[in-house]
């Protein structure tokens, strides 16, 4: 059924990342044309294909280059001896380092010094892959590098790119008092888009590809797997849950022990959220019952410090609010915003045990139950992001700068898709998620009457969202998967 050609396994095309490489591009053009050196921090989470992507560029940029990784846990003496080899390893060395080839540089320092020397020459290309456990084995890293570089590499034609999958250390790199404040320009790399991993899929219907990325979350060596299995996305998950080392259920295990090696408490709030079915978890769950109130004071704050970290430290939780609600507002709900970090702790976490007992059968049956109800759930974000993106382009959506879904404090009215413009209401939508693609004229008349009760609304224009484009009665605007697939391909 699909295209089984990847990113991320040798003799695959390369799908996706062209605005990455078209960026990184674009800063070596400037460090060519203008003789000066840039720093360009890259960050991503563990597996999004940070490395794959910048060692793709390297290679296909026609300048000489050095692709150095540091190692989790190694000295400072063993990341300079692996970052020298990388000088002789490289399919296009840097000029008149090829005497290092053996050597033992004494530090970082030296290391630069050889960039220096080899970027007299004209333009070159140094890689920092994992920076972050690099600047781990020695804290005077990021100093060292300030100093080399203010003395002489920035100006030299040097394109010097670090990256780390540690998203908050990446982005606290350039702040105001460290090292490297005013010196760094961030670029962050996100998982495949819905159009990407549809581009890897070829044979996938629109469907299918929002099927695949609710499921991969746009992680390369997932949809990579899902292509190799040639099997539908629901296929593909009951066979995966039946092994223990399947990609799809591993993955998440390796990205949770890399943000939280010690957090315990914020994997807990995680997973509250993860699988919850209503968004709006009962954190005071998390504490067990029969502790004293001191003991349940400190959970309760523990879990507090969590959530504000998965939201705004990790950026791992969203923490959503009505159309026209005030960010800081007590009516809110949080989700995993990382979609496969979502499925995941629906369908997997809580029963990877059972996975490893032989009894994966159980679990795909429990999928089997809920999938489609959950899915429709899921999907509501990314279909919100697509109409906020085709407004750009979209007459109909003119003047939108906003997309929210709205609920009411008592629960008694909800509406999936609220648009808005600075002014007013303009959208108010209802979705489906429906392989037959039906809104029937009872739901676009529920829509109706809650749009009653939404802000601004007087003159909203009424939207029904599915999978494929049926008969649906009194809506103003339908989008199908197409649609809204075409958002990401502008």
């Amino acid at each position: 059924m699909y295209d089984t050609e990847m990113t991320d396994s040798p003799g695959r095309e390369f799908y996706g990342r062209s605005d990455v490489i078209a960026r990184l591009r674009a800063q070596l053009d400037s460090v060519q044309r203008t003789g000066a050196g840039r720093i360009v921090g890259v960050r991503g989470r563990r597996q999004v294909g940070k490395s794959t992507a910048v060692e793709r560029f390297v290679q296909s940029a026609g300048v000489p280059y050095v692709f150095a990784v540091g190692t989790l846990g190694a000295s400072s003496r063993a990341q300079v001896d692996d970052a020298t080899r990388a000088l002789a390893e490289s399919t296009r060395p840097l000029p008149g380092t090829g005497a290092l080839a053996g050597a033992r540089v004494p530090g970082w320092r030296e290391w630069l010094g050889a960039i220096e020397q080899a970027a007299e020459s004209g333009p070159v290309i140094a890689v920092v892959d994992e920076f972050p456990w690099a600047a781990d084995a020695d804290p005077s890293l990021e100093g060292t590098l300030q100093n080399v570089w203010d003395r002489r590499l920035e100006r030299l034609p040097v394109l010097l790119v670090l990256i780390g999958s540690d998203v908050t250390m990446m982005e606290r790199l350039g702040e105001y008092g460290r090292p490297l404040f005013g010196r760094i320009r961030p670029f962050r790399i996100e998982p495949l888009n819905p159009a990407e991993v549809g581009h890897a899929l070829t044979a996938a219907t629109p469907t299918d590809v929002f099927d695949a990325y609710l499921i991969t979350g746009g992680y390369p060596r997932l949809v990579a797997d899902l292509g190799d299995s040639g099997q539908d996305p629901a296929a593909y998950v009951r066979e995966a849950m039946r092994d223990l080392y399947s990609p799809l259920v591993s993955t998440a295990r390796f990205t949770l022990d890399a943000e939280f090696p010690d957090g315990q408490a914020a994997e807990r709030v995680l997973a509250a959220i993860g699988s919850d079915e209503t968004t709006t978890p009962r954190f005071n769950d998390l504490i067990p019952a029969g502790v004293d109130a001191t003991e349940r004071t400190r959970l309760q704050t523990a879990t507090t410090r969590a959530l504000r970290t998965l939201i705004d430290e990790k950026r791992l939780v969203e923490r959503d609010v009505p159309a026209w609600a005030s960010d800081k507002g007590r009516l809110r709900r949080y989700r995993v915003a990382d979609p496969y970090l979502r499925f995941w702790f629906r369908y997997i976490g809580r029963d990877v045990e059972r996975i490893a007992r032989g009894r994966g059968d159980l679990v795909a049956q429990r999928f089997d139950r809920d999938w489609s109800s959950w899915r429709g759930r899921s999907i509501e974000p990314v279909v919100r992001e697509a109409i906020l993106r085709l407004a750009i382009d979209d007459d109909r959506l003119d003047g939108v700068e906003a997309v929210h879904a709205w609920w009411a404090r008592d629960g008694r009215a909800e509406v999936d898709v609220v648009a808005t413009t600075a002014e007013r209401t303009a959208v108010v939508g209802t979705i489906k998620w429906r392989p037959d693609g039906t809104v029937t004229r009872r739901e676009i008349d529920q829509l109706r009457a809650a749009t009653a009760f939404v802000p601004r609304s007087a003159h909203a224009v009424l939207a029904a969202v599915s999978p494929e484009v049926g008969p649906t009665v009194g809506a103003d605007l339908v989008f199908g998967a197409a649609d809204l697939l075409s958002a990401w391909r502008a």
